[in-house]
């Protein structure tokens, strides 16, 4: 008879819940939820009435001060992290040192110092992380690693990689705590931290050096006071100007982000709905990177949010021809309850442009889920990585690539402070080097036509 494996999670807003839910669910007969643990009364009450409802069990919360005793109490081989960014590394080194594994959320933490304090903690306890880069898990993304791998296009040698987020999904970030860079590492940390995990997995390689730029431009109070909104609020809640200012978030008006931050405003004080054009936001929402990996290819990368769409444009140049991908994904806000990221067939392509031979369109793989189709297998593979095949692709992530994702962005944000390029080794020492596939050698012979 197996043993279920025990989770607690601390952290309860809306990126918990697809942990719980799949725990709860799908994956309850490998493992349980033991233990709720937040800052806000109101979500752990909510955690705890939602798991209830799903499974049938009574499952105890304790505030953020209680974290200890709940580890004592519950006995988890497993803790869960969703909090806020700046407070990963916390919960990650505390749950190792009183004896637990960790799966945390992107991004594994915001600065090289916790960085490296996750880093030693790991070396000194033996206890392991994983970090859930749900994008890898995407058949669209997968496709790509699989077509690098058979060496279609030969040895990439530089990449131009630009995502964008779009003026419903993009502006959520300035709403949320995710403004404050404090909190998040800004974009480049919080939310490229996924694109810079793509291209280290794509290339099966990690950056060296990093040069970037970027400014704050668009949510800005001069932007609303172009559109004429000029009569604004510090948030979106009973704001005069909430029927003309199509940026505005009615949290009323959607249960699920009603009963997770409105109705729990009363306990912590934190407001979901900020104007996105306050002056007290202090991330980037322009930025541009120029980054030297390892292996010798180079990337261009931007990330704009303030976009019409949602998605990013990719391409590869390579040793035997180029690879160019474009990805739509629908619009969303965080915990609104819809699908986040799914993609749409109608906006996704990847072509093929072959040396000295006609272009090849190539049939995308498809998949249903949470950003573009990745968060039901990545769930799979994390709560019943036994019950899977055996992958191929090698895309399960621990700290090392959480290190090397998180550390080109924190090397952006030196960057753009200094206005020079960044060597990520000065920032944080040594970093062991993932597990990636092997790739095409530069030494493989290359066609004439």
């Amino acid at each position: 008879m197996s043993t279920r494996t025990r989770y607690a999670q601390v952290g309860l807003g809306g990126r918990h819940e697809m942990f719980r839910t799949a725990v709860g669910g799908k994956h309850k007969d490998s493992g349980q939820m033991v233990g709720f643990c937040d800052v806000n009364e109101g979500r752990i009450k909510l955690a705890v009435k939602d798991h209830l409802e799903q499974t049938g069990d009574t499952v105890p919360g304790y505030h953020a001060d209680e974290f200890d005793r709940m580890i004592k109490d519950t006995k988890p081989d497993c803790v869960i992290v969703t909090t806020k960014d700046c407070f990963h590394d916390t919960y990650i080194r505390r749950a190792m040192e009183l004896g637990c594994n960790a799966i945390t959320e992107k991004p594994m933490t915001t600065d090289e110092t916790k960085c490296r304090a996750i880093l030693d903690t790991i070396k000194r306890t033996g206890k392991t992380l994983k970090v859930t880069f749900n994008y890898r898990y995407s058949p669209p993304r997968t496709q790509i690693k699989d077509l690098l791998m058979s060496g279609v296009i030969g040895e990439v040698l530089s990449v131009d990689f630009h995502w964008l987020l779009n003026t419903a999904h993009g502006a959520d970030y300035f709403r949320r705590w995710h403004r404050n860079k404090q909190n998040s590492g800004g974009l480049m940390v919080h939310k490229a931290t996924h694109h810079f995990d793509l291209v280290n997995w794509w290339l099966s390689t990690v950056p060296e050096t990093v040069y970037a730029n970027g400014h704050l431009k668009f949510y800005t109070p001069e932007t609303a006071d172009r559109y004429g909104l000029s009569n604004r609020a510090e948030r979106c809640h009973e704001c005069p100007e909430q029927e003309r200012c199509p940026f505005c978030l009615k949290l009323a008006d959607n249960p699920r982000q009603k009963e997770l931050y409105l109705d729990c405003e009363q306990y912590d004080g934190y407001h979901r709905d900020q104007c996105v054009f306050s002056d007290k936001i202090d991330i980037e929402d322009s930025m541009n990177l120029v980054v030297q990996y390892r292996n010798g290819a180079k990337m261009s990368y931007s990330l704009n949010a303030f976009a019409p769409w949602e998605g990013h444009i990719v391409t590869f140049n390579g040793t035997k021809g180029r690879l160019e991908h474009k990805c739509e994904e629908t619009v969303y806000t965080n915990a609104d309850g819809s699908i986040p990221g799914a993609l749409k067939p109608e906006g996704t392509w990847t072509h093929i442009y072959p040396h000295w031979k006609p272009a090849q369109e190539i049939d995308v793989w498809q998949g249903e889920g949470g950003h573009g189709g990745a968060d039901p297998v990545m769930l799979d593979y994390i709560f019943d990585p036994a019950g899977q095949s055996r992958d191929t692709y090698m895309r399960a992530a621990d700290e090392r690539a959480g290190a090397w994702s998180i550390m080109t962005g924190v090397a952006a944000n030196h960057a753009m402070r200094a206005g020079t390029a960044v060597t990520i080794n000065n920032l944080v020492g040594h970093i062991d080097m993932p597990d990636y596939p092997d790739m095409p050698s530069p030494v493989d012979p290359l066609p004439l036509p």
